[in-house]
């Protein structure tokens, strides 16, 4: 039985591509995930109030302390938050990604980010958006600079602005009331219509490339980083920078924000949250330090 009825989800022949591309994509890095780990993912499909569902991943192992791999799509009313952005007749919306979130054990391997979405009402409104955005508990200028070169060859292939959309995701993955970045950033893009320059499939094209993406940026820096020792020291660090995280996503994130407020599942939505996290009164890091480093980097992204 495929998704699309274990949903009881009846799709256009473009919303059944896009649905299988996605499949696709969680597949494969679930796929490759196992092999690093050696745990498998544990599945769940559930149903949205609207209609539809989705299939989430849920991986608690040896190298990813948590991490969820999540395929939605879901139909409902046009939430209030999204009005604004759709044609004034449109009623109701269909919407499908994957999106996922890593968090591995070590301090030494990034936290890391994906999203990519297909947006649509009735009204004829269609868009995609998405991203790839890596969080290291240590700035590693090397790896950051590798991961932000493979984000710059998927623009480039399919004549998408990186510039725009790493300058986006600065901006975006921004904690107002820390006055610093989540993390080193990657790209980030919403909105993205058809237009005389890009076709929806074209757009969508690139969405998915975004998708596949994701292996070839985020595995090797998994690969040199998984054997690395660390300490105590470090791994308390690593509890405050997950303290960052949530503190973004419960706050900033207008996706966490769209998924509850549209009847979402909330076990997926906040799978993003790390298994540990801590808030220390006051912190202050160590003058010289590698804290001191990675913070004044994530303070420096955004002038």
């Amino acid at each position: 039985m495929g998704i699309e009825e274990q949903l009881e989800i009846s799709l256009t022949p473009f919303q059944q591509k896009v649905v299988s591309d996605l499949l696709e994509i969680q597949d494969s890095i679930c796929a490759a995930l196992e092999t690093f780990d050696g745990s498998d993912f544990r599945e769940d499909i559930w149903k949205h109030t609207g209609g539809g569902g989705g299939r989430t991943r849920v991986m608690n192992g040896s190298l990813i302390e948590k991490g969820g791999v999540n395929f939605s799509a879901v139909t409902g009313p046009v939430p209030t938050m999204m009005k604004d952005r759709m044609h004034p007749d449109a009623k109701t919306f269909f919407a499908t990604g994957v999106s996922l979130v890593i968090h591995p054990f070590s301090p030494q391997i990034p936290i890391v980010h994906m999203n990519v979405r297909y947006f649509e009402s009735d009204a004829g409104d269609q868009w995609i958006g998405g991203g790839i955005d890596l969080t290291p508990i240590y700035v590693n200028e090397e790896q950051r600079d590798f991961f932000h070169s493979e984000m710059k060859n998927v623009c480039d292939t399919h004549g998408m602005n990186h510039e725009e959309f790493k300058l986006w995701a600065d901006k975006y993955f921004f904690i107002p009331h820390r006055k610093e970045t989540r993390g080193v950033g990657g790209i980030f893009y919403d909105y993205q219509k058809p237009s005389e320059q890009k076709t929806m499939e074209e757009l969508w094209a690139f969405n998915n490339a975004v998708g596949h993406t994701f292996n070839k940026a985020y595995l090797p820096i998994v690969e040199a980083n998984m054997t690395l020792e660390f300490t105590e020291q470090q791994k308390q660090w690593q509890l405050l920078r997950r303290g960052r995280y949530v503190e973004f996503n419960l706050v900033c994130d207008k996706g966490t924000l769209f998924g509850l407020q549209t009847g979402g599942r909330t076990e997926s939505i906040l799978m993003s949250l790390p298994k540990f996290a801590s808030w220390e009164y006051d912190f202050q890091v160590e003058p010289n330090s590698p804290e001191e480093k990675t913070l004044n980097i994530l303070r420096s992204t955004i002038a």
